[in-house]
């Protein structure tokens, strides 16, 4: 099957050029090269700096696809043409007004793409026109005010005399010349027989014409005047039963689409007759679109001649009557999707590529080429999505690039959204995925991303996206974007239905992310938010006394939040936390997973020696000192306990202010729980570092402290080597642990320990560097 254009650059899954991993940094860090202009507050370019055209054009591209929005403030970077140069210009989906427009019309474009720019009014025509010489392209598209409602002021229909508009009197709308590229779609205007000859008309040039779901366009006869015209665009037009004649005139054309989305405006009189008629008037015809109608007929099979040769006596057939001159010159492409009888179906079709849903390359097609028509396009990716997940498809790189580029293009149309993001889920889950490259994963989160967050509101695209998402490695794949999903995250944890499968899926993501990113992106969740929305959560299921696991993640993901990052515990301390620590522990007492999980946030917030003194207190001491007995998922909820009061004791004994309970018997009590602890035990715990612990082991003053810490070291070095052992080296905890055993303070049984772990230790770099020199040998 022939690619279609758009597609055919998408396939590369080499690494991130440098020039791409440059400009995605500038338009992250805009101040790099721009300042703010202190009264307007636009972007201005740093004096001294300019940029070519390459660099200009690819500036607005990444950043519309890293999903910023596109402004005024933004494209006054541009505002000086001779220190940046623009010709081909995509605004598509921008906020932008006509002052922006009229900044960058200044640079002469050539190309102009403003589809769906619903800010931009007929005030830009003039500009437009100004500047109209060098345009070759205008998409115009739908949602744009650009071009006038009437000829005429006051509704008037007079053609002529004092009634009649500026642009009447002057004789054009558009003072474009050289274009030879139109597109406008879904214009209406009803009655003025002479608007779209006046419109039309003077643009000479035009090559390509696109005037999808445009009325009234009359009998279209002054298509006749365009001498240069190739490809003629008329999908969802009405009325075009009359026109057929005026367009049996367009001999040059090369391109012809008349297809129709709904039923009733693609009913033809004589149906077979009719496209006989219009593809024998254009012998230059290529391509013809007629989806939708009933101009493919019944599908009865008539014959003709295979050749005028006389000693050829072979006869040719195709089950599209009208199409019988074509069967030994078959289109390059024929749109048959949605036709009446369903023509996509049948077998002798005189076409090398055709759109319809009756199998996997017909439906590639039609995505493919109706990209444009986000109507007819959410029914193929519904037709996508099915082959995914009842079928198997083999085209899958085809299949993503088509999905990404509809999700693109229409950001704003939720079912698109929502049909291509359940496509992906499919795509990326499937076997394939581990061949996507780095360029092609970062382009499949970010379309996501900027699906999600337009449609934030909507339960099935959130649902979709997090569902893909977690096909990815979290959070690996994700950081280039972490700030945006965990806006998105958030906005899922808080706003959608409380204990739905949206808010559950969204929290398990949320906890993923917390769980392995360093302590900058611990620190930025807390700054957006995540703390605070975990506390809400858990304030909701202990109201309504629900015990579920988006619950039990809530408390697992501040546990991973505060990991060695002091403003998240005491984010935690402010937010009520603790209250809310005793009111689970009292309401679901059984339940050993978040027993864990609230005790290692707690272990986090002890590490830290500024809040240590808030833990203080008889009831919340008491109760670390009851758990120091808990047999909850087996060691964890005990370790966890001991861990928290270990650092409270190592403040020495000036810190505990307490009466009730002492100081020593919470030690002696913590002693006895260490000893009972099985030291093969394994572990569902993982440590970035061993800082805190190490830190305990060197409080000579409380060797109960340094119990604990060897402990927590020997059990870890013991049933984890290769995890953890090179660690204890990295961070110098051998020399502390040397210090242990050649001191006096600590008992016999920390120094056992002691000695364990260095031997642990000893014995992986010996086997380490064995298996090393095994495989120089080798």
């Amino acid at each position: 099957m022939t690619m279609l254009p758009f597609l055919t650059a998408c396939k590369d899954s080499a690494p991130e050029t440098l020039l791409e991993l440059c400009l995605k940094y500038v338009v992250d860090n805009l101040d790099t090269i721009c300042s703010v202009d202190p009264f307007s507050n636009d972007y201005k370019l740093k004096e001294g700096l300019a940029l070519p055209s390459e660099i200009c054009e690819k500036i607005l591209q990444v950043y519309q696809q890293g999903g910023h929005v596109l402004d005024d403030r933004f494209v006054n970077i541009f505002e000086n043409p001779h220190t940046t140069r623009l010709q081909r210009v995509n605004l598509r989906n921008s906020s932008i007004t006509d002052d922006g427009l009229c900044s960058l019309l200044k640079h002469k474009l050539i190309e102009l793409d403003i589809a769906n720019c619903s800010n931009i009014t007929e005030g830009s025509l003039v500009h437009i026109n100004e500047s109209g010489d060098n345009l070759l392209s205008l998409i115009i598209g739908s949602s744009v005010h650009l071009l006038p409602d009437t000829l005429f002021p006051e509704n008037s229909r007079v053609e002529d005399g004092e009634n009649a508009s500026v642009y009447y009197k002057r004789g054009y709308i558009l003072r474009t010349p050289n274009l030879r590229r139109l597109a406008i779609r879904n214009f209406i205007v009803d009655g003025e027989k002479m608007y779209f000859p006046l419109l039309l008309c003077p643009l000479h040039n035009l090559t390509y014409l696109d005037l999808s779901g445009c009325f009234d366009l009359g009998d279209l006869s002054y298509l006749s005047e365009l001498k240069n015209l190739v490809c003629l665009i008329l999908y969802n037009v009405q009325r075009l039963q009359d026109a057929i004649g005026s367009l049996c005139k367009l001999q040059n054309l090369r391109h012809l689409d008349i297809s129709q989305s709904k039923e009733k405006h693609g009913m033809f009189r004589n149906e077979n007759q009719t496209l006989a008629m219009l593809v024998e008037s254009l012998p230059y015809l290529v391509s013809l679109d007629i989806s939708g109608t009933n101009l493919a007929g019944t599908g009865v099979a008539e014959c003709s001649p295979a050749s005028k040769n006389e000693n050829e006596a072979s006869v040719a057939k195709t089950d599209i009557p009208g199409l019988s001159c074509r069967v030994l010159n078959p289109f390059e492409f024929l749109g048959l999707y949605g036709t009446h009888h369903e023509a996509c179906r049948r077998h002798d079709i005189p076409a090398k590529m055709v759109s319809g849903d009756a199998s996997e390359s017909q439906i590639l097609v039609a995505a493919a080429a109706y990209i444009e028509r986000p109507d007819v396009l959410q029914k193929v990716l519904n037709d996508l999505y099915h082959l995914f997940r009842y079928e198997t498809c083999q085209n899958i790189n085809y299949a993503l690039n088509v999905v990404l580029e509809a999700m693109d293009r229409h950001l704003t149309e939720k079912h698109i959204q929502i049909s291509g993001s359940a496509t992906l889920f499919y795509i990326v889950k499937g076997k394939e995925k581990n061949l996507f490259g780095v360029k092609e994963k970062r382009r499949i989160i970010c379309t996501l991303i900027n699906g999600m967050s337009a449609h934030k509101g909507d339960d099935t695209m959130m649902r979709n996206g997090c569902l893909t998402l977690f096909q990815f490695k979290i959070p690996d794949d994700v950081l280039f974007d972490y700030e945006r999903l965990v806006h998105i995250l958030l906005h899922i944890v808080s706003e959608m239905e409380q204990g739905g499968f949206v808010q559950r899926i969204g929290i398990y993501l949320l906890n993923s992310l917390a769980c392995q990113v360093d302590g900058i992106q611990k620190q930025l969740l807390g700054d957006l938010g995540a703390i605070n929305q975990m506390l809400t959560l858990i304030e909701d299921r202990l109201a309504r006394k629900v015990f579920d696991d988006a619950l039990e993640v809530a408390w697992s993901t501040m546990w991973n939040v505060t990991d060695e990052t002091a403003v998240n515990c005491q984010r935690f301390l402010d937010g009520r936390g603790m209250e809310f620590f005793l009111g689970c522990l009292s309401t679901f007492p059984d339940k050993e997973e978040l027993l864990r999980n609230m005790m290692g946030l707690l272990g986090n917030v002890a590490e830290v020696k500024s809040l240590r003194h808030r833990l203080m207190t008889s009831q919340f001491v008491s109760v670390f000192a009851e758990l120091l007995d808990s047999c909850s998922d087996g060691i964890e909820v005990s370790y966890n306990a001991a861990g928290v009061l270990s650092h409270m004791a190592s403040d020495g004994p000036a810190a505990w202010i307490l009466k009730s309970p002492k100081r020593e018997d919470v030690l002696r009590r913590m002693v006895a729980a260490i000893e009972r602890w099985e030291l093969h035990t394994e572990r569902n715990i993982n440590y970035r570092s061993f800082e805190p612990i190490l830190y305990l082991a060197k409080i000579y003053h409380t060797p109960e402290c340094q119990h604990w810490a060897v402990w927590a070291l020997a059990n870890l070095t013991e049933v984890y080597p290769t995890r953890y052992c090179s660690l204890v080296e990295a961070e110098g905890g051998l020399v502390i642990l040397e210090e242990i055993i050649a001191n006096e303070k600590p008992y016999e049984c920390i120094k056992q320990l002691a000695a364990m772990v260095i031997t642990q230790c000893r014995l992986y770099r010996e086997k380490k560097t064995l298996d090393t020199d095994a495989s120089l040998d080798g």
